[in-house]
């Protein structure tokens, strides 16, 4: 899971796909992570916003921390999942040419809603955090679905 500064979204959707996973008894077989396409909080927990409103959710995103995508995360993981366009060009420059497939917009996901991009809420108010949460549990329940089904 990949944002700008990994302390919003891509924490959001780490602890929400991580859940996910657990009560599906995958825990074993799916590992989730999250980081940022710039290194702006590496080391800083999740934005308390996003924290406070996860956790309103049953998520728990305290234990989580910043850090940097780094090229090597596209030999480690299966799937890189960005949240906008922006995101997905910075990424882009780091991703190997045969691992280009890895590379996809967690929005791809989505069965409820029609939208390309999961919106920054850092700058916005407590709809930017609950919209962020509606987008990644819709896309995150279409992600486990499309894997459980691998």
């Amino acid at each position: 899971m990949v944002c700008m500064g990994n302390i919003c979204r891509s924490p959001t959707a780490h602890g929400v796909f991580e859940q996910m996973v657990r009560d599906a008894g995958l825990a074993g077989r799916i590992a989730v992570d999250s980081a940022g396409t710039h290194g702006y909080h590496v080391g800083a927990p999740p934005d308390a916003r996003a924290q406070a409103h996860a956790r309103r959710r049953g998520y728990d995103l305290s234990a989580q921390r910043a850090r940097q995508l780094t090229r090597r995360d596209f030999d480690d993981f299966d799937l890189v999942l960005v949240m906008d366009a922006a995101n997905e060009r910075a990424a882009r420059a780091l991703c190997p040419p045969g691992a280009r497939q890895r590379l996809r917009r967690l929005t791809d996901f989505c069965t409820r809603h029609a939208t390309t991009e999961v919106p920054d809420p850092y700058h916005g108010g407590d709809a930017g955090f609950e919209q962020v949460l509606d987008l990644v549990e819709d896309a995150c329940a279409g992600l486990l679905r499309t894997l459980a089904a691998r």
